[in-house]
Formats: structure tokens, C-alpha cells, sequence
């Protein structure tokens, strides 16, 4: 069974920081793209950032380039998105997202898999 579950959300000011913590299990963890979305209200989902577990490539959306970091532990099957410099406009609910294939790239994820999502505010 497949278990993908998020963390470390919370309220931060704008210039702040947080670490999002993604635990995936129930797959084969080498042969998927992890990835973080995000959605706030009245607004449509949006790929934040990609990272593909073989060869460890990573993409960011341009709104979150210079001050997103994705990263994993491939043996504890850990993603983290570290977010620096906050802006208001990053508030949303933020996902862990998988999805099996080599060719899965940010632009092109729609997710085998999704938690549940944690709430990331940002005030300014």
C-alpha cells in the first residue's frame, strides 16, 4: 500500500523559511518522480518542484527558482523541500507528489500519487 505523507507546514513571515518533509513508502522508489505542488485559494495548482529519484535531476518553477531546494535520501525514502525567502504568494497547501517514469518532468506531472497536503502560510 502505498503511504505518502507531508510535514512540516506552518505560518511564517514573509522572508522566512520552512522545510517540507515528504515520507513515501509502498513503491519502488528509484523508478518515480517526486514532486511538490501547491495550490492556494481561488488559484490553480501549481508544479513547484521536481526531483528525479534515479538520477537525482531536479527542476523549479520559475516562481520559486533561487529559493526552493528539493533534495532526498534515496535509503529513508525522505523528500525535503526547503523554502527560503518567503513571499505571501507562496501560501498554499503544498503537496508530495509521485510518479513512475523516467521522462516525468515537472512540466509534465500530473502524479500516480499525492498526500495529503500541509498548509504553508506566508504573512507579510
Amino acid at each position: 500500500e502505498v503511504h505518502i505523507v507531508e510535514s512540516g507546514g506552518g505560518l511564517v513571515q514573509a522572508g522566512g523559511s520552512l522545510r517540507l518533509s515528504c515520507a513515501a513508502s509502498g513503491f519502488a522508489y528509484d523508478d518515480y518522480v517526486i514532486g511538490w505542488f501547491r495550490q492556494a485559494p481561488g488559484k490553480e495548482r501549481e508544479a513547484v518542484s521536481s526531483l528525479r529519484t534515479r538520477d537525482g535531476t531536479t527542476n523549479y518553477a520559475d516562481s520559486v527558482k533561487g529559493r526552493f531546494t528539493i533534495s532526498s535520501d534515496g535509503a529513508k525514502n525522505m523528500i525535503w523541500l526547503q523554502m527560503n525567502s518567503l513571499k505571501p504568494e507562496d501560501t498554499g497547501v503544498y503537496y508530495c507528489v509521485a510518479e513512475r517514469g523516467f521522462y516525468i518532468t515537472l512540466w509534465n506531472m500530473i502524479g500516480d500519487y499525492w498526500g495529503q497536503g500541509t498548509q504553508v502560510t506566508v504573512s507579510s
